[in-house]
């Protein structure tokens, strides 16, 4: 899939798969320079959805891969990141969704905590990371005034906040097998191993 020969090509930065529930079902969502955020059904290979966050997105990530679209986190320069509540689509409106400002710099990365998705790290470019936490509203579907189904985005919550370096955090990953071991690597050309406790409290 690409652009028409009319359309303009803007610079595409980052990219995941989501809502590999069976084995026919795959999305892929891709983050653009201009801010644009477009998400393609690839067993029709059509454009689903698509909005505007802005500023140029750096990372986009599904809460998990193998399940029914949840969650997304798309973080982009200019110190925000968004959250997408991706189970209610609706026809005019799209995704409820919500905005955090975080790191005051470029947010370069979010990533899932395997064990519990509604937990997730941020990494900034002032070399910092930061812990988040979402929680769902009391009900996630409203109807509109025509009385269609649409989203209701939840709220985030700061956990923890660490500065690591002077230099941009631009890796980062949980280990799937021990919950809040980490690692990340900044601009200072160092790797870092981490471990984040308390996790199972959450």
């Amino acid at each position: 899939m690409e652009p028409s020969e009319s359309e303009a090509r803007r610079d595409c930065w980052t990219v995941a798969f989501g809502n590999a529930y069976s084995p026919t079902e795959r999305c892929v969502c891709a983050g653009y320079d201009n801010g644009d955020i477009k998400l393609f059904d690839l067993r029709n290979m059509a454009l689903r959805w698509e909005t505007n966050v802005k500023n140029g997105v750096c990372s986009v990530e599904f809460d998990r891969k193998d399940i029914d679209m949840n969650k997304m986190v798309a973080t982009t320069l200019e110190s925000k990141f968004h959250v997408f509540d991706m189970r209610t689509q609706h026809p005019t409106k799209g995704f409820a969704s919500l905005s955090e400002k975080a790191h005051k710099s470029t947010v370069w990365l979010a990533r899932h905590l395997p064990q519990n998705r509604d937990v997730f790290m941020t990494c900034g470019g002032s070399g910092t990371l930061n812990l988040w936490q979402y929680s769902y509203p009391d009900k996630r579907v409203q109807a509109d005034d025509k009385g269609v189904d649409m989203g209701v985005a939840g709220t985030v919550s700061l956990l923890q906040n660490v500065t690591l370096s002077t230099q941009p955090i631009a890796g980062f990953d949980w280990s799937p097998d021990k919950v809040g071991l980490c690692v990340c690597t900044a601009f200072d050309q160092c790797l870092r191993v981490l471990i984040v406790t308390k996790l199972n409290r959450l």
